[in-house]
């Protein structure tokens, strides 16, 4: 961040007075620019005792499956954005909802907020961002092409929760350290 988007001057990278970190701070009319973590949101949709992935038609990890998520939106609920995600990469309406794991990603200033939800009447195409959709069992997901790890994490934690009989809400975090990911559940 080079200029402030409220007056345009530039900007330096300093702890304001009463902060303990480094703010982007303009010179000119002390407007703090704070950055905080991104929050993704999505779902597990369920259907028929299987789960449906979507794989990926945009970047990062085109061609990689994933579960449907993505960015929040402003004046959206948590709820609200995983519904909507649904629709926008799997035209997928889903009810019954409920919360099923947060996972925190410091390293790449992210906060995943994950939801289980049943497929209504389990109709499901293609959306925009997905190149194909499909439903899968345990047995047949594609394990080795999973976009991102924090999915691959949720959908193990899945699998457990559904050999027990049980699901939980998880939380926990993913860290990088020396170049390895650190899982880490509460």
């Amino acid at each position: 961040m080079n200029y402030c988007s409220h007056c345009g001057s530039s900007l330096i990278y300093t702890i304001p007075d009463g902060d303990s970190l480094h703010r982007h701070v303009c010179q000119q009319c002390d407007t703090i620019h704070y950055q905080n973590p991104k929050i993704i949101t999505g779902t597990i949709p369920e259907w028929d005792n299987k789960i449906l992935l979507c794989k990926r038609a945009i970047e990062p990890r085109h061609g990689l499956w994933t579960l449907p998520a993505g960015f929040m939106e402003n004046n959206e609920t948590t709820i609200e954005g995983a519904l909507r995600e649904s629709r926008e990469e799997a035209n997928a309406d889903l009810s019954n909802l409920s919360l099923f794991c947060v996972f925190s990603i410091p390293h790449i200033s992210q906060v995943y907020m994950i939801y289980r939800g049943d497929i209504n009447n389990g109709h499901a195409s293609p959306g925009a961002e997905s190149l194909d959709v499909n439903f899968f069992n345990e047995n047949t997901i594609p394990w080795s092409e999973m976009a991102f790890p924090v999915i691959t994490e949720t959908l193990k934690l899945y699998y457990k929760d559904k050999r027990n009989g049980i699901f939980k809400t998880h939380t926990g975090d993913i860290v990088r350290h020396n170049n390895e990911l650190i899982i880490t559940h509460y």
